[in-house]
């Protein structure tokens, strides 16, 4: 059994209303995402394309491996997703000068402005629902953003990858 494994199994189970808590978290999440997602399809490109292009302008460049990682798919996949991407001439592939037999992925100038428009659709109709809520609600739930962003980025401690 892993190290991780172990660490898990044996963490005590939080309190009910921690639970309850993250039930209505991890449901408003997926909620927020599916609606955020319609705007998306103006994009020309899946789900799953954009996502992998998404990685690619954030963290690239990149080895597929790692992409792969981070998308949590099997290379074969993701083979699949950076050809289209690149065969749509989002994506490009650099000599990796760490490793002569390895290359990393980095995103076009047609790729990165794809996405950034995307995002900006994305987050322009969040903006728009946020506007509708007082501005008490707003700052509430900016708090609890800076919150959020503990959990999934710096503090790997609380949500281990």
């Amino acid at each position: 059994m892993s190290h991780r494994a172990r660490r898990q199994q044996a963490a005590p189970l939080p309190p009910s209303a921690d639970l309850e808590t993250a039930d209505r978290l991890h449901s408003a999440a997926i909620h927020l995402l599916r609606r955020l997602r319609a705007v998306d399809e103006t994009s020309g490109l899946s789900t799953p394309r954009l996502s992998a292009l998404s990685v690619i302008v954030f963290r690239g460049p990149l080895r597929l491996s790692a992409l792969a990682a981070a998308e949590q798919v099997r290379r074969p996949t993701i083979t699949r997703l950076v050809q289209e991407l690149e065969g749509a001439g989002l994506v490009e592939r650099l000599a990796d000068t760490t490793d002569r037999r390895a290359s990393r992925l980095r995103a076009t100038t047609k790729g990165r402005r794809l996405l950034e428009a995307a995002r900006r659709r994305r987050v322009r109709l969040l903006a728009s629902a946020l506007a509708r809520l007082s501005p008490e609600e707003r700052s509430l739930l900016a708090r609890a953003t800076d919150l959020l962003g503990r959990i999934t980025d710096s503090d790997r401690t609380l949500l281990p990858s």
